[in-house]
């Protein structure tokens, strides 16, 4: 069985964000930790804090952010630091983060012990928070960090405040790193709302408007009553309409504006998307406008093609377009460009791990691609070249069912027509996935057979692996059939009921899908001929026999559907 592998992301904030050489020695002991890809830096003058993200191994990362935590503990002084931001240490907050092949539970234990070897061997306090808290108040990192760096010598000396490891009074060596808080939590947005007013106080009563938290209620609920209080003296909070999320207000010089400050904790209850419209609407009763919107390090991908995807169907307009260009339509619709220009590949997860040394075949011009193919070399070949030809016949029925959901006098119509172009990007970017791992498939076969065969042992294994590969090989362009096969459902619904005057490019699209099946059907069949165990082969080849079959007669009936229309 496969093992999957590890990788976490860590996001910690240091308290520098002026000094382009300090920040530059913190991030460089990250970047020398073997197994670790440094993904973003990202520097604020006015909350002088930089949020550097980096994700690998856990046993990797973990190493990397002890001796940034290092690092940032020689380089930064605490006694001068002064920011826009709440903080309380050099490296103020350092959580570890779930990507994927590992729990939260799991970052958790990395974290208790990232943070005890930091108190042990570097004599920097640590809290830990959120999933890692020992103790459940400290799962909010406000309480840990309440009062800030200025509050620190009065927490040490009370045994109730003290830090989880590292407890000790207030020194000259704590007056210079302040403490740390260490944690795992899930994946969190951190985002600023621009607003068009200098006012903090305004932009704190939108934050208030918003936030989980809300604001403290006030005897006949306005806000110059005197506070109420439940019997334990306590204000009594009146909840915002954003749940998972936390927020203040604040004024940044740098920009001459003021903003709302906000944390996304679950992405996934409330979107980045839905807290923006919804900061938009509190200002707006407040009279103020949300101008525009700035995130802070990086965001996953889903993040902006659900946004894009939301302001399309406010739009009445079809989803089933381009990643690309949903990412484009979330950029202007939230104003992520308001101050500085927003580039997703600078600030999407996902983008930043992809391997950027190995140029895949989806992403060559037209012309390189074909120069490839026709080199002599076997690959990429006839897999590769019909899971292309399927990409593109899904392209086509694609193409038509947006040019149907945008035809005057059907607009009504928008969400069905929508919906069958959102099946259909669905099956051209698994069918582009494929046109890379055909020509995978068939370089795995020739490692295989590069394998040493000097002795009996390196024989057997040379063996199994060149069966194991080529099994692999035949199951890639099988895949490529089904994938295909199913393209003729949008390419015949398009026919029947699409945009009459592009009924001819949804003929053409059919005869991409079949041409894509047949021709990955060869691919399957070339392959299993070389298979020593008959009966798998001898079902591949039944199964990519059927699918052929099919394919042609699917192919007929939307041929002669678009005779009988143009």
């Amino acid at each position: 069985m496969e093992v999957k592998s590890q990788i976490i992301e860590c996001v910690p904030n240091f308290s520098e964000g002026r000094d382009k050489h300090v920040i530059d020695q913190i991030t460089g002991v990250i970047e020398r930790v073997k197994g670790v890809k440094l993904l973003n830096v990202d520097p604020g003058e006015a909350t002088n804090r930089t949020v550097v993200t980096f994700v690998g191994n856990p046993e990797a990362v973990v190493e990397a952010a002890f001796l940034a935590v290092k690092k940032a503990g020689q380089v930064i002084d605490m006694r001068n630091h002064h920011g826009a931001h709440p903080r309380m240490g050099a490296t103020d907050v350092l959580p570890l983060i779930p990507v994927s092949g590992i729990t939260l539970e799991e970052c958790a234990q990395y974290a208790r012990r990232l943070a005890e070897r930091i108190a042990d061997e570097l004599q920097i306090p640590c809290y830990c928070y959120e999933a890692a808290a020992y103790r459940a108040e400290r799962k909010n990192l406000a309480v840990c960090r309440k009062g800030e760096y200025e509050a620190l010598a009065e927490k040490l000396a009370d045994p109730d405040k003290a830090p989880d490891f590292g407890a000790r009074l207030f020194d000259e060596g704590i007056a210079k790193t302040g403490c740390t808080a260490v944690g795992a939590r899930d994946f969190l947005i951190a985002v600023n709302f621009n607003l068009n007013t200098t006012s903090t106080r305004r932009a704190n009563a939108i934050a208030f408007d918003v936030r989980e938290k809300g604001r403290p209620e006030r005897e006949g609920d306005s806000v110059v009553g005197k506070i109420v209080k439940n019997e334990q003296g306590e204000p009594v909070m009146k909840s915002g309409t954003l749940k998972c999320t936390k927020a203040i207000g604040w004024y940044i010089d740098e920009y001459k504006i003021a903003q709302v400050s906000m944390n996304i904790t679950n992405i996934n209850v409330t979107p980045l998307h839905v807290a923006f419209d919804e900061v938009c609407r509190c200002a707006q009763n407040r009279g103020l406008r949300v101008t525009g919107t700035e995130i802070v390090g990086l965001v996953p991908k889903r993040t902006l093609i659900e946004a894009g995807k939301y302001y399309l169907k406010k739009q009445n307009r079809s989803t089933g377009i381009p990643e690309e260009d949903l990412m484009n339509i979330a950029i202007r619709s939230m104003g992520l460009g308001d101050l500085h220009p927003f580039n997703p590949r600078e600030k999407v997860i996902e983008y930043l791990l992809e391997d950027d040394k190995k140029r895949k075949l989806v992403d060559l011009t037209v012309d390189e691609f074909a120069d490839e193919t026709s080199r002599e070399s076997p690959a990429p070949g006839g897999g590769t070249i019909s899971a292309y030809m399927g990409a593109l016949g899904a392209a086509l029925g694609i193409m038509v069912a947006n040019l149907s959901s945008h035809k005057p006098g059907w607009d009504e119509r928008c969400g069905e027509f929508s919906e069958w172009a959102d099946k259909g990007q669905r099956l051209m970017a698994e069918l582009l996935h494929l046109v890379d791992e055909d020509t995978e498939a068939f370089h795995a076969i020739m490692n295989a057979f590069g394998l040493p065969k000097t002795t009996p042992e390196e024989k057997a294994i040379r063996s199994k692996a060149i069966q194991d590969a080529t099994l692999y090989a035949a199951q890639v362009p099988l895949r490529t059939m089904k994938v295909s096969y199913q393209v003729f459902e949008v390419c015949k619904a398009m026919a029947e009921m699409g945009n009459p005057n592009s009924v001819s490019d949804t003929g053409v699209g059919a005869l991409a899908a079949r041409g894509a099946v047949l021709g990955a059907g060869l691919n399957v069949k070339i392959n299993a001929k070389s298979l020593t165990d008959r009966e798998t082969a001898e079902r591949l080849i039944g199964e990519a026999d059927a699918l052929i079959t099919k394919a042609k007669e699917i192919e007929t009936e939307i041929w002669n559907i678009v005779e009988s229309k143009i």
